[in-house]
């Protein structure tokens, strides 16, 4: 499984917001292939924020994530039940975070990333420190690492070449 944090990782972490309070953020398109693209075969994934927003929420329901777990500052918690939903062992998860909230998960993960512009404590605690800032496709370099590790790129490269398998 894969499960990653938003502010920061899905996003830049910029929040913009109107003047009658309507929150805006920005998502990348990359990530999200990437994240739809590995789901065919056989990943699941989870995002864990400390935030609510509806924009999140929009983005997360979009892109079909298997847990969606918004608004809980005590994410450690929240991880160990989605392990258990999920019969996983924290080794068998991979975890993007970016911030010193995600030091708790990024510790017991079988695979702890970040992206490149991460807090430097962060950064230190990783296995895999993406080339890209947060997002602006820091997850879809994992992915596609995840992807070519698991013998998946060429037959997902195929799969592309044959057919438009997202759209008309």
């Amino acid at each position: 499984m894969l499960m990653l944090d938003i502010d920061g990782v899905l996003t830049d972490g910029t929040i913009y917001l109107d003047d009658n309070g309507i929150e805006m953020k920005r998502f990348s398109v990359r990530d999200g292939f990437g994240l739809v693209w590995c789901r065919r075969f056989g990943l699941k994934t989870g995002v864990i924020s400390g935030r609510t927003s509806q924009a999140t929420l929009r983005r997360c329901r979009d892109l079909e994530f298997d847990e969606i777990h918004l608004g809980t500052l005590e994410k450690l918690i929240t991880f160990e039940a989605i392990c258990q939903r999920h019969s996983l062992v924290p080794e068998e998860v991979a975890f993007m975070g970016d911030d010193l909230l995600d030091l708790p998960i990024l510790e017991r993960v079988g695979l702890a990333a970040c992206p490149a512009d991460a807090h430097p404590e962060v950064r230190r605690k990783v296995h895999f420190v993406s080339s890209l800032p947060g997002g602006k496709g820091a997850v879809r370099e994992l992915v596609d690492l995840w992807l070519q590790a698991n013998g998946h790129w060429e037959k997902g490269l195929d799969a592309l070449r044959k057919s438009n398998p997202f759209g008309p």
